[in-house]
């Protein structure tokens, strides 16, 4: 609303929450009650992405659009529409997306490039600052990319899809079709980037291979690709230029732990090539890559426990990533559950020693894991820390890992939230003070 009304547009914006429409009013956003307005006399709705478009029913407001034959966009399609001689970037699957934006951006930048990141990742798109030239970098959730419709991606990376989100897709086939998106209208010298060890996105890169409207730059860990990028037993080769050249050995890169960050890495080294990005220069910035908040973040080692911040893995495949990292794990896990829960990680649980469970999933999780798993109902976060590291203690090789396996929003805002009071917890233990409630 601000971004419109800075542009000189006329705004009418509406919440179904009374408390933020409070907010917005305070803020001097107008009001108009969008379920009683004439929508013969608006243009075009712009939809948060977290409000339904499709599944499991359009909202309401969705339907009035539609019907009135206004156009429904998000904040991604009003910022192309805006800086129009500016380069797109996009990363979307179902895990991997944040840190693989942020390598990208990272990586541009370290190459003198003018370079926006955000998105789903961190800052919404219409706070970053505005391009004439250079590359905006953007995360892109599906539910962003429903609301997308004219953008052309210059850069596209999609890097794997597993089961998410089905109750707003209807289907994991409309799921897999809106991910494919990403790549709609994309012609020469525009670029797709595809990891190819899921089927569904090995599907999607031969279907855009066959076509040959745009270049397509195959990503695969374990096994070489013609003409791709590629990582077997931890090193990194670029075939970009069909020189197979071995580059780096992410195994030594301690801010990208495991072989799913494998995949990350090489989906980010193929973008910024794309982007002409030097490969020498794109491998040393992977070695001095910080690392993502809230995913796989060494909070503190405290006598000789780590403590890991993965509050980011909202579902059972990501915390997987999580789990397949560490030998000796104390887990922290629950929320609001995920179509699915956690029964696809049950490979992973001999390497748990004990799990603490938090939130709204906590019976069903508790019931999953039975007697394989010894496990504690723990109810909140704090409950849950203070447990897992005196259980913890003493042991060789333990990390205490909060990896929910779930959405927050039962017990709090977004998983930054929650991370930040994970975070909180071990700093204060840390310090040897008392944590009241997280604060």
């Amino acid at each position: 609303a601000r971004a419109l009304a800075a542009g000189g547009a006329e705004v009418w914006a509406w919440d179904d929450s009374e408390d933020q429409r409070a907010t917005a009013s305070a803020a001097g956003t107008p009001l108009v009650d969008l379920y009683a307005c004439d929508w013969s006399e608006l243009s075009t709705l712009v939809l948060s992405p977290g409000v339904p478009l499709t599944h499991p029913k359009p909202h309401p407001v969705a339907g009035l659009a539609r019907a009135a034959n206004c156009e429904i966009i998000g904040d991604v399609e009003l910022l192309a529409r805006t800086m129009r001689n500016a380069r797109y970037m996009a990363v979307t699957g179902t895990n991997g997306k944040s840190t693989t934006t942020a390598l990208i951006g990272h990586m541009l930048s370290f190459s003198d490039q003018d370079v926006e990141v955000g998105g789903n990742l961190g800052v919404p798109v219409l706070d970053l600052e505005p391009l004439q030239a250079g590359s905006y970098v953007i995360e892109m959730s599906s539910y962003m990319i429903d609301l997308t419709v004219s953008l052309t991606w210059d850069v596209a990376v999609l890097l794997n899809i597993t089961p998410d989100h089905i109750d707003r897709h209807g289907d994991f086939d409309h799921y897999t079709a809106v991910k494919k998106r990403i790549f709609h209208r994309q012609t020469s010298p525009r670029v797709a980037v595809v990891c190819v060890d899921d089927e569904p996105c090995r599907t999607i890169y031969e279907d855009l291979a066959a076509l040959g409207d745009q270049r397509v730059i195959p990503v695969a860990v374990g096994r070489p690709v013609a003409g791709g990028v590629y990582v077997i037993d931890g090193v990194l080769h670029d075939d970009t230029d069909g020189a197979a050249t071995a580059l780096i050995d992410l195994t030594d890169i301690d801010s990208l732990p495991g072989v799913h960050n494998w995949q990350n890495a090489a989906a980010a080294f193929a973008a910024a090539r794309a982007n002409k990005v030097d490969a020498v220069v794109a491998s040393a910035c992977l070695r001095g890559f910080p690392g993502l908040a809230h995913r796989m973040e060494l909070v503190a080692e405290i006598d000789g426990v780590a403590f890991v911040n993965d509050s980011k893995a909202t579902n059972a495949a990501s915390a997987a990533r999580a789990l397949a990292c560490y030998e000796t794990i104390y887990w922290i896990v629950g929320g609001r559950p995920k179509a699915g829960g956690i029964a696809e990680l049950a490979p992973y649980f001999p390497r748990i020693n004990h799990a603490f469970l938090i939130g709204e999933a906590a019976a069903d999780f508790a019931e999953t894991l039975g007697d394989d798993v010894a496990h504690s109902q723990c109810g909140d976060l704090e409950t849950a820390v203070e447990q897992a590291a005196a259980m913890a203690q003493g042991r060789d090789n333990a990390a205490v890992l909060l990896s929910p396996a779930c959405a927050s929003f039962d017990q709090f805002a977004d998983f930054e939230a929650r991370g930040d009071a994970f975070r909180r917890l071990v700093e204060s233990r840390q310090d040897g003070l008392i944590a009241v409630n997280g604060q």
